[in-house]
């Protein structure tokens, strides 16, 4: 990405400055998604690495486009950066997107081991793809409404279906939608028809995994349906997991485009793995003998809508609270090692009072100046036995004693 530091080395107190993405887009604040999104589409394709591959600043350009493109693109971004330019905007939540093709097998390896890791990488579409769309010289396989296709695509490469809808379908709405029972990671595409005759990139959405496989889908219903972008504030969610809940429904962005006119219609499946071809189901329906399920779908994601609006106001309660949590919980810690330590002192205290010590040196001290009469004390004490006393158990042991040896005697004679 491009910068101006004004002269001199940059240092890592000077904030990066970027230019006005309005003006790298080469459109006007008032400009409409489409326009933005074409000024997009066309300086994406001039800069896209894979055709300059030897041009260091073609690839500085095309990540400027890029960023740019990513704050223009989405509304709540927009709304922030012309309300206070990029001061209103979390760095850290503005993902990139890279090109596999243009990594080279190291970076793919790494790029590859984050996704693993629950990292989710976002991916450009290969620059041949594009072009070959553009041109119209790409192949494009019939899909009816009411069927479904089987495939597997190469990685970064693109397979083609036409969608013919008749008026009747067209109002009722359609769905088309991509599964890989395979796990494989995908996009799938949506292209309208270009004034040259070929086809321009509209949408994209990439396959996320639910429950046992991988899916994505694109839902024309004539009211507004939304998507959801994982990618979206990946790496700082990353940074800080508590984050990752309340970011979590951030990623719900308005689909661009809610309705199809009759005629046909050009998807297409992008194969997104990192080394494999991506397997994948493709089908298209007609939703008319699906109300039940499309009132459903409009009802939970204004419900999502909801509680993204409760969640953000929770998350601020949330952070005092857990602040406040830190606070007490320190004062726990050290009302505990108080506590402890008073309880020990009061130990110490407590064996204080004692009188073994001033006994034992009593003891000694009178040792030393009467030894004799130490020594008669404890004869004295040994001629107390219970013998004297007259206790039997004396006596036994006593006659015990003499019968022991009368036969040792006796038997000294027989030898």
């Amino acid at each position: 990405m491009t910068s101006k530091n004004g002269g001199g080395e940059p240092s890592s107190t000077t904030p990066v400055l970027r230019r006005d993405p309005y003006e790298v887009l080469g459109v006007t604040r008032d400009s409409t998604d489409q326009e933005i999104k074409t000024a997009y589409r066309k300086l994406a394709l001039k800069y896209h690495p894979d055709k300059n591959a030897n041009n260091p600043e073609a690839a500085d350009l095309f990540k400027e486009v890029a960023y740019s493109y990513t704050i223009l693109s989405d509304p709540e971004k927009r709304r922030q950066y012309d309300a206070a330019d990029y001061q209103a905007l979390d760095s850290e939540g503005m993902d990139m997107e890279i090109d596999l093709s243009n990594l080279g097998t190291v970076n793919t390896v790494f790029a590859a081991l984050f996704s693993k890791l629950g990292v989710p990488i976002k991916t450009t579409i290969s620059a041949n793809v594009l072009e070959e769309a553009l041109n119209g010289t790409v192949t494009v396989r019939p899909l009816p409404v009411g069927t479904s296709v089987n495939g597997k695509v190469e990685k970064q490469c693109a397979h083609f279906f036409g969608v013919t809808i008749s008026e009747e379908q067209a109002q009722a709405g359609i769905v088309v939608r991509v599964t890989s029972a395979a796990q494989s990671k995908f996009k799938l595409l949506y292209f309208e028809q270009d004034a040259n005759g070929g086809y321009g990139l509209a949408l994209q959405e990439d396959s996320e995994k639910t429950g046992k496989v991988t899916s994505a889908g694109m839902y024309f219903l004539h009211f507004q349906v939304y998507r959801l972008d994982s990618t979206v504030n990946a790496l700082a969610m990353a940074k800080d997991p508590e984050a990752a809940f309340f970011k979590r429904l951030e990623g719900l962005q308005p689909c661009e485009v809610s309705e199809l006119k009759p005629g046909t219609h050009i998807f297409a499946v992008y194969g997104d793995n990192f080394f494999k071809p991506a397997s994948y189901m493709i089908e298209a329906l007609c939703v008319k003998s699906y109300e039940d399920t499309t009132e459903k779908l409009k009802d939970v994601e204004a419900q999502i809508l909801r509680k993204r609006n409760e969640l953000r106001q929770f998350e601020s309660e949330y952070r005092k609270a857990l602040a406040r949590f830190q606070e007490v919980t320190n004062r726990y810690n050290e009302e505990k090692q108080s506590v402890d330590e008073l309880l020990k002192q009061r130990d110490s205290v407590h064996s204080a009072f004692t009188v073994v010590r001033t006994l034992s040196h009593s003891v000694s001290g009178s040792n030393m100046s009467n030894g004799s009469t130490s020594k008669a004390s404890v004869e004295d004490a040994k001629g107390e036995s219970p013998i004297e006393d007259g206790n039997s158990d004396g006596k036994d042991k006593s006659s015990r004693k003499r019968w022991f040896n009368l036969n040792l005697k006796g038997s000294d004679k027989k030898l």
